[in-house]
């Protein structure tokens, strides 16, 4: 309500501001008088507003993810799909420092890396985009402001708002974070502790693009620096930045001994000895693994079984990508020429990396599994869709690869699902 206040006060001719309130469903009447509040709020500002309805629950009953990661899922879809209707490039969301504060502990507490604690920036891409339209950057406008500061300010200039019973809910570790956690810091440790949160974040921010960028330029020039002669810290970046693009990741013990020269297996059946010259020398390992896969081409639809999964493709012209089909729960849509017309299905690895859609930079899939809460269990037992150059273009239960997303290029659509096997 803070931010919809403040661009409120920015509209022409500076700004044309349209609002999207997604009602998830799943606090029965008050999810539905939190919508009208909106709507009414809006129709007292003058401001167009589209609220839609999600199917949260419905979707769950298909989905092997968490309830929160399906309702942010179809949030997303749904506020991206306004923005295309409308036109519009930009969507502005209200994540506040103590957001950034309580998100950099949750990503501590599961064990993240420097990218990882970097939390959220002031602007990126939407995790969604809608084919054929524009492409939807995401800004945060009050990400340097504390939550007590915009009650401040709420109290101040008389701005209404409602508060979301579900935040009280302990269950959740999100609100252990906010709720007890952070409170603990502030009373025994430091009573600043919110405001050392965000600028570690943004530190570390920094200093991961800017090693990303440094690794990037040494392994492009001809000329280079010998390995051993770079910081540990970036020969750490070089590596890693290697192995993303062969396809791998590893922990923090395996990378220092390939920075030791010594072999490390980084996949089943795969070894890997980083050279002094750089780049890798791979042999076979004697460990072999055995895992179902299936080697397709993909035809104008089909159906394959692999373990207890079964995946279902079609092909289509482009007149069916619209935000309409790209809803569709539990289907994915990517571009077909981009994936190319044999492909590999097969299980989850160690070591997969996945650049997921919106993403600049691959990420470990064991990690994207994390972060959205899908149980090991059932991780072995997603289909992932992987190119024949070796690269995955798709995972169940996530968004499709950013590579292979659908463009106004696009000529033919590739539409992909999982489903448990019948029975």
């Amino acid at each position: 309500m803070v931010l919809l206040h403040v661009l409120a006060g920015m509209r022409r001719p500076r700004l044309d501001l349209v609002v999207a309130h997604a009602n998830h469903g799943l606090r029965g009447a008050d999810s539905d008088t939190d919508a009208a509040f909106v709507e009414t709020t809006c129709q007292n500002l003058g401001i167009r507003c589209h609220v839609g309805t999600l199917r949260v629950r419905e979707t769950l009953e298909r989905s092997k993810e968490s309830l929160e990661m399906v309702a942010r899922r179809l949030r997303h879809r749904f506020l991206a799909s306004t923005a295309a209707k409308e036109g519009i490039g930009t969507e502005a969301t209200a994540h506040h420092a103590d957001d950034q504060a309580e998100l950099l502990l949750l990503r501590l507490l599961r064990g993240a890396g420097s990218e990882g604690l970097a939390g959220m920036t002031w602007q990126s891409l939407a995790p969604v985009q809608i084919p054929k339209a524009r492409e939807l950057t995401l800004i945060r406008p009050l990400l340097r402001c504390h939550r007590e500061e915009l009650l401040r300010f709420a109290t101040s200039e008389a701005i209404a708002f409602r508060e979301d019973s579900s935040n009280s809910d302990r269950t959740l570790l999100r609100n252990r974070v906010r709720h007890d956690l952070l409170p603990l810091l502030e009373r025994e440790f430091n009573p600043g502790i919110r405001g050392v949160l965000c600028r570690t974040a943004e530190l570390l921010g920094d200093e991961a693009e800017h090693l990303a960028d440094e690794a990037e330029a040494w392994r492009g020039n001809p000329d280079r620096l010998p390995f051993a002669s770079l910081s540990p810290a970036l020969q750490r970046w070089v590596l890693r930045q290697e192995l993303w693009e062969l396809g791998h990741d590893v922990g923090f013990d395996p990378l220092e001994r390939l920075r030791g020269r010594q072999s490390v297996t980084v996949a089943p059946g795969i070894d890997l000895e980083w050279r002094s010259g750089g780049g890798f020398a791979r042999r076979e390992s004697h460990d072999r693994f055995s895992s179902q896969r299936a080697e397709i081409s993909l035809g104008f639809s089909g159906t394959q079984a692999l373990g207890n999964r079964f995946v279902e493709w079609r092909l289509e012209p482009t007149r069916c990508s619209d935000p309409q089909l790209v809803g569709i729960p539990g289907w994915e849509c990517l571009d077909a020429q981009a994936v190319g017309p044999s492909v590999i299905f097969r299980h989850w690895n160690p070591g997969d990396r996945f650049q997921m859609l919106g993403r600049k930079r691959s990420s470990k899939l064991q990690d994207l599994f994390v972060n959205r809460k899908i149980p090991a269990a059932v991780r072995r037992h997603l289909v992932i869709g992987e190119t024949a150059a070796g690269q995955i273009f798709w995972v169940e239960s996530l968004p499709p690869g950013e590579l292979f997303k659908v463009t106004p290029e696009t000529r033919r659509l590739l539409l992909i699902r999982g489903y448990d096997r019948p029975g």
